[in-house]
């Protein structure tokens, strides 16, 4: 089973139903409840998208959400060793690089993101959501 990483903007697309991107992250979320994929993020962007999430909704609710999410996905942990890579390394934003070293600690298949110019230097394979649905379509075939 593919093991797949989501950045933070494709968790909040889905929760806030922000359009036209939620379609493809419903569509993920989807794959995964039919165990398709096995769906990861790290606890940086759990943290992430609970700051956000709390400028549009009540706590209760965006707490709610996440107990939800996390039914769904597995979260990674950021590590000192994960930020020490982070700020040794020679990718231009340090958050992003942290995602990269926790998808790659943790044995991630690809990232999924919609800020691809900032994985550009990944060593892990680095997908917008609509390539992975495509690439998942083919290998179905």
């Amino acid at each position: 089973m593919i093991r797949v990483f989501l950045d933070t903007n494709i968790i909040i697309d889905f929760l806030t139903d922000r359009q036209p991107f939620a379609l493809h992250a419903t569509d993920i979320f989807r794959l995964a409840s039919r165990k398709s994929i096995e769906l990861f993020t790290s606890s940086h962007s759990f943290a992430t998208t609970h700051y956000i999430l709390k400028k549009l909704l009540p706590d209760k609710e965006v707490r709610s959400a996440l107990t939800k999410l996390n039914q769904h996905l597995k979260i990674l942990p950021v590590t000192e060793k994960e930020i020490q890579h982070a700020l040794s390394s020679n990718h231009q934003d340090f958050e992003d690089s942290i995602q990269i070293f926790t998808a790659l600690n943790g044995n991630i298949d690809c990232i999924i993101t919609r800020n691809m110019k900032d994985f550009k230097t990944s060593p892990v394979k680095v997908k917008t959501p609509d390539q992975l649905l495509q690439s998942l379509n083919h290998s179905s075939k």
